[in-house]
């Protein structure tokens, strides 16, 4: 069974269990999903049907999808890890992450000379509680909020009144070459513009991520290479710096992107379409908004009948996402968790519950398979398990 063209969507964060090696990374107990439902009487008789429910006991149930869950093997728990296994990229590097004795004088000081701006904060914490802290100060002396939300991250901050977006851009060049050095090396650099006034301060749909160049080839590139189309939606291009990718879309949002996703499903084209919605992670996740995430799980899956609809009769569709950030446990990072594995076409007469997936990589590994291609440095095609 082969498809024409796929679409493969990431729930940024939404886990459903802890890993195997969750304890080592102090998050024994995570279950994003699982959580929520426990403080929450989700909705979601759409999803329900896709089996995505089923995934956090993995129970053997009728679904009208096939369902599973996928353990991660790459190291870390943050969005490049996940994305990268997602796609074939076996990465052992161990990121950096700063604790509560914050990012090192030395850095600080070779950014702020590089900048030509002060910096405020230096601290943990999620991007909107940091900057309604920091934000009148930030006002007054013009200076870069820095941050951290404790996973391999450096975030910096400023109002769009006071740091033009275009300037703040560029800082987050300067500083994702600065934090390139081994000893500060962090997974990514988050620019976050935001607007607003003092006690009101809100961040814009504008924040950018600046990744590394991704440390092999990718199921991305290899799509390319074969002239097959490989469109973006959201963050997708930012994670792989551009690797990979035809066709860029930008997304400021959840809603935006599943937008811009139904747009694309009208388009004559083959190859891959790959979206992540973020606002599970950033909005609610970070902040440990129990009832704003699960509120978010509710509101895309009102999406899904539109999503399914707009389905050819040759195409794949896969949902998934790239790591946990369980709203229910102390603190402000993400969570080392399993992750759902939804996969759903109109050609499937007997979907149901497949064997657990032993690396997110095997998503990637289908992919090329369904496009006869070579295979991805790591991760086991499932796709003849789909009838």
């Amino acid at each position: 069974m082969k498809f024409k063209r796929i679409f493969l969507i990431v729930l940024d964060s939404l886990g459903v269990g802890e890993a195997v090696d969750s304890g080592s990374y102090g998050d024994k107990g995570a279950n994003t999903l699982g959580n929520i439902m426990k403080n929450y009487d989700l909705f979601v008789p759409n999803l329900q049907k896709l089996g995505f429910l089923n995934t956090i006991s993995m129970n053997k149930k009728e679904s009208e999808a096939y369902y599973t869950i996928g353990r991660p093997k790459n190291k870390g728990k943050d969005s490049l890890s996940g994305h990268y296994e997602l796609m074939g990229i076996q990465s052992d590097i161990s990121y950096k992450t700063f604790d509560e004795n914050g990012f090192p004088r030395e850095m600080l000081e070779k950014i702020a000379n590089e900048t030509k701006r002060g910096i405020i904060g230096n601290i943990i914490g999620n991007p909107l509680a940091v900057i309604n802290k920091l934000g009148d100060r930030h006002m007054e002396t013009k200076s870069l909020i820095v941050y951290t939300t404790l996973d391999s991250n450096l975030e910096i901050a400023a109002h769009e009144d006071i740091v033009p977006i275009n300037e703040l851009y560029q800082y987050g060049e300067i500083i994702r070459d600065i934090t390139s050095k081994e000893e500060w090396k962090v997974a990514r650099v988050i620019v976050r513009p935001f607007t607003g006034e003092s006690g009101n301060y809100t961040l814009t749909s504008n924040s950018r991520s600046y990744t590394l160049t991704p440390p092999n080839k990718s199921v991305l590139d290899i799509l390319k290479n074969n002239e097959l189309q490989v469109i973006s939606i959201g963050k997708v291009h930012d994670i792989y710096n551009g690797y990979g990718i035809t066709k860029i879309i930008k997304s400021g949002n959840n809603l935006e992107g599943i937008n811009k996703l139904t747009d694309i499903m009208e388009k004559n084209f083959k190859g891959l379409c790959f979206l992540n919605l973020s606002d599970f992670d950033t909005l609610y996740g970070h902040t440990r908004d129990v009832k704003g995430y699960a509120k978010a799980i509710e509101a895309f899956d009102v999406e899904i009948p539109i999503i399914l609809n707009k389905l050819n009769i040759d195409d794949l569709l896969i949902i998934t996402a790239d790591h946990g950030n369980d709203p229910t446990m102390p603190g402000c990072s993400h969570t080392r968790e399993n992750v759902p594995v939804i996969i759903y076409s109109r050609l499937f007469k007997t979907p149901g519950q497949l064997e657990v997936l032993d690396s997110l990589a095997d998503i990637g590994a289908t992919i090329l398979d369904n496009f006869d291609l070579e295979k991805p440095w790591m991760g086991t095609s499932f796709l003849d398990k789909l009838k």
